[in-house]
């Protein structure tokens, strides 16, 4: 659960911030630091005490809302680099280089650096060899619908907030991007739609997964793919809330989205989970590996079982075959440590879930902590923030717990939140296959520091003490909670375009009438569906004021992974409204059982649908219409009889003003002035009695901003 995921690594990282792993909160005094160059040896140090930084090592800084590039590349001569790999093996263990090399290169640049401190001297060194291969820093868009209005930004700023996410040595450059298999179900804070609602249904331009991944390998070509299931549509559990009821029918399922991946949209994906934060099956696992060779898809690794490290890890040590076929053991919100077990298989050990933390700047400096220490701690190659970018409602689940924040379509406005450049300080100066030193570790008096090389001649050494030290400094002026990137590179940078525009609310009057012959996307924009899937539907029958609708498309409950509500739902608008009148054409097409609804002032979405109050006005096919002030429809304000019938157009009109309530059927007065009390303000929605084929037109809210 995602509250656990705080409790392990948010509330353990901002405990941390103020006592990192192997300190006392007491010791905190920080330690001075400079750069220099000895006039006695061509050697790059980093120690205390003097004054002025000299060496050429480009050095980026983050720290409060300050981000700064000093220096420029590090020049290291043939000369050198001689004298320094003499050097590297004399002190053995006490400065650090960066091998270096290329077939083909005569010359073998290297860097030697030594971290000192009053206490006493870091060790940084490559005389034993290097450490583990780093795998790349990413985010995930889903688990669930939190791209979901990103979609709907107007250009530029839609553009503008995908460099700052995937454009390299911009802003968060990510090298991973982690994506929902879509499986209609609730994941978080809405649902995704599958590829397959159906079993001989398959589409794949469903959703916004597709498209995202598309502008990802834009920006950069190298960015490496991740497919994840959270939920799965019903047909796979054949009556079982339960994916493993046929292991190939749920692997086909899987591969088809990955060969849809390639074939409609010439993506590539890399990697594949099994079920997010749930139960794996070794079987199934077995069988989707064989499947994926079978289609001739043996270059995409398989990582397991995103959730804890174990069983998964003692399972791997049990079963020579599933050892085989697992590429990554991937642990959610591992608090920067991994187990004995999950070491023993050799298998990469990534923090396939991370941070999940509001991006704030204590959720920046939890983020810092987790980049650093995940590796130092648990020699962890890869973390992967949830999530992506908070482009979800306010007031959802984890509100504002993406890398930055953009959830104003309707103005443009977009807030690029400090663990943007956060990532940046690892990403801009890094690259997948670049690999650590095995001298990185913790700071005496707090904090954490790495190193890395690309074996090229090139260094990154990243520092953190995120520990909200009193009185600690360096001479390169660490003070509390501030990060520090220390690196040959010259490319990175804090990239810029002009201030978005200013933050709007929603608009208080909003019309759409759904009619858009070639949607770019399935959803109408603004609505996030909570419970069930709601889509763009020509409806063939009618050629008139209703050909182009929106059309809720399940009629099955999915394997859910979260607990769905019983209806379907999908929300709009902005959660302050309270005062409001909304319309909208409404058309049932199950006969007796089907129902439908309006509603306002909805209170609760996301995992907490079910229990969601608001005001609820349903009609349905059996002739009765019925007012409550809940979506399970326990509290019930009014009900009774009128003539309602499938399979034909009606028009319900909610009017909510203080503590009164009135609704109308075709412009006609159905009930008045019913009291409501609770609750005082909400979105907007509409939805179905359960899950079943119904249809949405010409939707209209007018609120009292």
């Amino acid at each position: 659960m995602r509250s656990a995921k705080c409790a392990e690594s948010g509330r353990e990282a901002t405990e941390n911030l103020r006592k990192p792993a192997g300190a006392t909160r007491e010791s905190s005094p920080g330690f001075p630091l400079k750069l220099r160059r000895p006039h006695d040896r061509n050697l790059a140090r980093i120690q205390d005490g003097g004054t002025g930084v000299r060496s050429r090592l480009a050095l980026l800084h983050h720290g409060g809302d300050r981000t700064r590039l000093l220096g420029c590349q590090c020049h290291v001569t043939h000369t050198m680099a001689e004298s320094l790999f003499q050097a590297s093996r004399q002190r053995q263990g006490k400065v650090m280089t960066a091998a270096a090399g290329s077939a083909g290169r005569a010359a073998v640049p290297l860097l030697l650096c030594a971290l000192l401190a009053p206490g006493g001297g870091y060790v940084l060194d490559d005389s034993d060899g290097l450490g583990l291969e780093f795998d790349g820093v990413g985010a995930v868009s889903g688990g669930g619908a939190t791209s979901r209005l990103l979609v709907n930004y107007p250009e530029p700023y839609r553009s503008e907030i995908l460099d700052y996410l995937f454009k390299p040595n911009f802003g968060a450059s990510l090298h991973i991007l982690k994506v929902e298999i879509g499986g209609d179900g609730q994941t978080t804070d809405g649902t995704e739609p599958s590829h397959m609602h159906y079993e001989l249904d398959e589409n794949y331009f469903r959703g916004y997964e597709w498209w995202l991944m598309k502008e990802a390998k834009k920006r950069n070509p190298d960015i490496i793919l991740i497919g994840l299931p959270w939920s799965f549509p019903g047909w796979l559990g054949k009556g079982f809330n339960w994916p493993y009821v046929n292991l190939h029918l749920t692997a086909y399922y899987v591969v088809s989205w990955i060969m849809g991946a390639k074939h409609y949209h010439d993506l590539d994906i890399d990697y594949i989970g099994i079920w997010n934060e749930r139960s794996f099956d070794i079987s199934y696992i077995k069988v989707l590996r064989k499947m994926l060779n079978y289609q001739g898809l043996q270059h995409v690794k398989i990582i397991a079982s995103d959730n804890l490290w174990e069983p998964i890890s003692a399972a791997m040590l049990l079963d020579t075959e599933l050892l085989k076929v697992i590429d990554v053991i991937g642990a959610h919100y591992p608090g920067t440590h991994s187990v004995k077990e999950a070491k023993l298989t050799g298998k990469k050990l990534w923090s396939s879930e991370d941070f999940s933390t509001p991006n704030d700047d204590v959720g920046a400096g939890c983020w810092a902590r987790i980049l650093n220490q995940n590796y130092v701690n648990g020699y962890m190659t890869s973390t992967i923030a949830w999530n992506l970018v908070a482009s979800y409602y306010d007031n959802l689940p984890y509100e504002r717990c993406g890398l930055m924040t953009a959830q104003e379509p309707w103005s443009g406005h977009y807030i690029v939140e400090s663990p943007i450049w956060v990532s940046a300080h690892t990403t801009q100066f890094t690259q997948p296959g670049w690999y650590y030193l095995k001298t990185v570790g913790h700071l005496e008096k707090g904090g954490s520091y790495v190193a890395l090389t690309d074996g090229l001649g090139n260094l990154t050494i990243i520092v953190e003490t995120m520990l909200r030290d009193s009185d600690g400094k360096f001479t390169l002026e660490l003070q509390e909670d501030e990060l520090f990137t220390l690196t040959t590179l010259t490319t990175g940078r804090k990239g810029s375009y002009p201030l978005p525009p200013k933050s709007q609310p929603f608009p208080c009057t909003y019309t759409d009438d759904f009619d858009d012959d070639y949607p770019y996307f399935s959803e109408a924009p603004n609505f996030a569906d909570q419970t069930g899937v709601f889509e763009y539907y020509t409806n063939i029958e009618d050629s008139g004021e209703h050909r182009f609708t929106l059309r809720q498309v399940l009629n099955q409950r999915p394997i859910t992974w979260a607990a769905d509500a019983s209806n379907t739902i999908s929300i709009i608008g902005d959660y302050k409204w309270s005062n409001m009148t909304i319309r909208c054409d409404v058309y049932i097409e199950t006969p007796e059982v089907g129902g439908v609804f309006i509603a306002g002032r909805v209170n609760k979405g996301g995992t907490l649908i079910r229990s969601a109050q608001g005001i609820f006005f349903w009609i349905f096919a059996n002739g009765s219409y019925r007012v409550t002030g809940d979506l399970a429809g326990w509290i019930v304000y009014a009900a009774g009889r009128v003539r309602i019938m499938e399979k034909t157009w009606y028009t319900l009109t909610l009017t909510i003003k203080g503590h009164l309530s009135s609704g109308m059927l075709d412009g006609k007065s159905l009930w008045n002035n019913t009291h409501v009390l609770f609750p005082k303000n909400g979105w907007a929605a509409i939805g179905t009695h359960s899950f079943e084929f119904a249809q949405f037109d010409n939707f209209h809210v007018e609120a009292a901003c």
